[in-house]
C-alpha cells in the first residue's frame, strides 16, 4: 500500500508539472487547469488513504461548503473583480498552511520538524493578512495609497526580530505555547506591515509575490506533516511566483526591493504637472480615421476591463479586418491589476492569441501603425518613461504608442492613472482624445462601420 500511495504522489506531481506548463499558453490553459485539478484530486484522495482516515463527514462537509462557494466564485465573480479574488485565494492558501502547521505539532517532533512548523506558520501568517490588505486596495475598501509613516523599517525590524526570537524560544520549548502565540500573532501583523507601503500601482506585482509565499508556505507545511506531495506542489507555486515576480519586475525596470520599500505607487503624487492643449475627438470623426487605417494596434488596460468593453473591442477587430485592415493587441506585462489581467479578458472574448503582441513585439512596429487605440490604459503607455528624467517612472519599459501615426486614447475624463503620474502622451499632436465610457464608445464606431 505505500508503495502504492508513493506512486500516485508521482503521478499527481507529473500532472502538476505538465498541467503548469500547458497553462503558460492561452490556447491549451483550461486544458492545463483540469490536468492540474485531476492531480490534485489524485493526491487529496491517496492522503486520505495514507492517513487511515475512516470518517469523512467533515471532509465531505467541507467539499460541499468549497464546492458551493467556488462555483458561486466562478459564475458571479466579475472579471474585474479577479484581482481581489486571486488576492483572497493566496490569503486562504497561507491561512490553511499555518492551520496545518499548527496541527502538525507534537512534543515528540524532531528539530527540523519544528522549524518547518514554524516556517509554515510564519509564512502562512504573513501571506494571510498581507493578502487581505492586498484585497482591500485592489477592491478600493482601503485607501491605495502607500502607507508611510516614521520609524517604519524600524518598526518592522523589530517585529522580525521578534519573530526570530520567539521561534527560537519556542524550538527550544516546545511544550510551552506561549512562544508559539508570539509567532502568530507577530507574523499577522507583519503580513500588515509589509503590504500597506505598497501603492495601488505595484499591486500585480505583490499578487504575484504573495502567491509564492503561498507556496512556500505549502512547501514547509509539507515537510512539517512528512507529505512529498505538498512539497511538490508547493515548490511549484512558489518558485513559478517568483519567476513572475521578477519578470514583471524587470518589466518595469524595478527592483523587487524598490517595490517593497519605496513607496512608490501613491494616487495623485509624482512627476511633472503637465501642461498642453487636449484635442477631443467624436466617434463619427473617429470612424473616418479607422475607416482609412491599414494597421490598427489596441493597447488595452484596466479601463477596458472596467467598462466590460473585451467583447465589443472584438466586435470592431472584425470590422477592421473585413475592412482590409490588420488589427492587433500591445499586451504590457503590468497591464490591469493582476499579471495577465489583458489576456484573461480577451481569451474571453475569444481574440486569436497569435494577435497579442507583447511589449518587446509592438515596440518595433508602432513607426508603422496607423491608428493606436489606447482603452483605460495610462502608465504603461506613458512617454514620460522615456522623455521625463524626473518622472517616478522614468527608465520604465513602455508601449511607445505615441509614435503610432495617430493614437487615440479612449478615457472618461482626464484623471491620472493608478500610480498617480500625468500622461503627457494626452497633449501630443498626434493623439485624440475619446471621452467617455469606453464600451459605449467602441460600440458607437462599431454601428458606424454596419
Amino acid at each position: 500500500m505505500d508503495t502504492l500511495i508513493q506512486f500516485a504522489y508521482v503521478v499527481s506531481a507529473g500532472l502538476f508539472i505538465f498541467g503548469l506548463k500547458m497553462l503558460g499558453s492561452p490556447a491549451t490553459a483550461r486544458r492545463g487547469n483540469m490536468v492540474s485539478s485531476i492531480g490534485m484530486l489524485i493526491a487529496v484522495v491517496v492522503a486520505l488513504l495514507d492517513q487511515g482516515i475512516v470518517d469523512y463527514t467533515y471532509i465531505v462537509g467541507g467539499i460541499i461548503a468549497g464546492g458551493i462557494v467556488g462555483g458561486s466564485a466562478a459564475r458571479l465573480v466579475k472579471m474585474t473583480s479577479m484581482p481581489e479574488m486571486v488576492a483572497l485565494f493566496n490569503g486562504f492558501g497561507g491561512m490553511a498552511s499555518l492551520l496545518v502547521g499548527w496541527a502538525a505539532l507534537s512534543p515528540m517532533a524532531s528539530t527540523f520538524t519544528m522549524i518547518t512548523i514554524v516556517l509554515s506558520i510564519l509564512i502562512g501568517g504573513l501571506t494571510f493578512t498581507g493578502s487581505l490588505i492586498a484585497y482591500g486596495k485592489l477592491s478600493e475598501v482601503i485607501d491605495g495609497k502607500p502607507v508611510m509613516f516614521a520609524g517604519q523599517q524600524i518598526v518592522n525590524s523589530l517585529i522580525v526580530l521578534g519573530v526570530i526570537g520567539s521561534a527560537f524560544m519556542f524550538v527550544q520549548n516546545p511544550t510551552d505555547p506561549t512562544y508559539l502565540y508570539i509567532v502568530v500573532g507577530l507574523a499577522l501583523l507583519f503580513g500588515i506591515m509589509a503590504v500597506i507601503p505598497i501603492g495601488g500601482a505595484d499591486m500585480p506585482v505583490v499578487i504575484s509575490l504573495l502567491n509564492s509565499y503561498s507556496g512556500l508556505a505549502a512547501c514547509a507545511a509539507g515537510f512539517a506533516i512528512n507529505n512529498n506531495i505538498l512539497i511538490v506542489a508547493g515548490s511549484l507555486v512558489g518558485a513559478s511566483g517568483i519567476i513572475l515576480t521578477q519578470i514583471m519586475c524587470k518589466a518595469m525596470n524595478r527592483s523587487l526591493s524598490n517595490v517593497l520599500f519605496s513607496g512608490f505607487g501613491s494616487a495623485g503624487g509624482g512627476g511633472e504637472k503637465i501642461e498642453g492643449e487636449v484635442k477631443p475627438i467624436s466617434v463619427e470623426d473617429a470612424y473616418y480615421v479607422l475607416e482609412a487605417a491599414t494597421t490598427v494596434a489596441v493597447i488595452p488596460g484596466y479601463g477596458m476591463a472596467v467598462a466590460q468593453a473585451q467583447h465589443v473591442v472584438k466586435e470592431l477587430q472584425l470590422e477592421l479586418e473585413s475592412n482590409g485592415c490588420e488589427v492587433v493587441y500591445g499586451i504590457h506585462p503590468v497591464a490591469g491589476r493582476m499579471p495577465g489581467h489583458m489576456n484573461v479578458l480577451l481569451a474571453e472574448a475569444d481574440v486569436p492569441y497569435d494577435l497579442l503582441l507583447e511589449m518587446d513585439e509592438i515596440n518595433p512596429r508602432m513607426e508603422t501603425v496607423d491608428v493606436a487605440i489606447v482603452i483605460g490604459a495610462n502608465d504603461v503607455v506613458n512617454p514620460a518613461a522615456r522623455e521625463v528624467e524626473s518622472s517616478p517612472i522614468y527608465g520604465m519599459p513602455v508601449i511607445n504608442v505615441d509614435m503610432a501615426r495617430t493614437v487615440f486614447v479612449l478615457k472618461r475624463s482626464m484623471a491620472s492613472g493608478f500610480a498617480g503620474i500625468d500622461n503627457p502622451l494626452f497633449f501630443k499632436d498626434n493623439t485624440r482624445m475619446l471621452f467617455g465610457d469606453a464600451k459605449e464608445s467602441i460600440g458607437g464606431l462599431v454601428k458606424e462601420f454596419g
